[in-house]
């Protein structure tokens, strides 16, 4: 049986580079090792392997995030503002791509609970729409 289940990042030749790139955003983070095929890492403690390989050409989309939940604006702020860089771009309600392509979730790690009945969910929503990156404050005061 499988001990553990793990993404793979398929990429077109910047695997190492990629990896290096978001172990210098996350904490418990750390290239395990590389080949020139594949490099498995640790982001905050998640396994993580990434392939180079440029046949067929491939294209990360919004079908595939990866979510961060987090604990306060600056945070927010820290991960919005590393990953956006050198090329990623916003997009709305929390989404953001790296420059690799990869798509990003950062969140309020109490999201839920702000939207814990209906009323509530839909004034949060109403605040969040009008967002690119969250703004937590905003969405405690919906």
């Amino acid at each position: 049986m499988a001990k553990h289940i793990y993404p793979c990042l398929w990429f077109d030749n910047q695997a190492k580079e990629a990896a290096e790139f978001y172990c210098g955003i996350f904490p418990n983070s750390k290239v395990l090792n590389a080949s020139p095929m594949v490099v498995n890492f640790q982001l905050n403690g998640a396994h993580i392997m990434a392939l180079n390989d440029r046949r067929p050409p491939n294209h990360f989309n919004e079908a595939f995030s990866f979510v961060i939940p987090c604990e306060d604006q600056q945070e927010i702020d820290h991960y919005w503002n590393s990953l956006t860089a050198d090329g990623g771009e916003e997009s709305m309600c929390g989404w953001c791509t790296d420059k690799f392509g990869i798509s990003w979730q950062v969140i309020p790690a109490i999201l839920g609970q702000l939207m814990s009945t209906p009323e509530k969910a839909q004034r949060v929503v109403a605040a969040f729409l009008k967002m690119r990156k969250m703004d937590l404050q905003t969405l405690i005061n919906a």
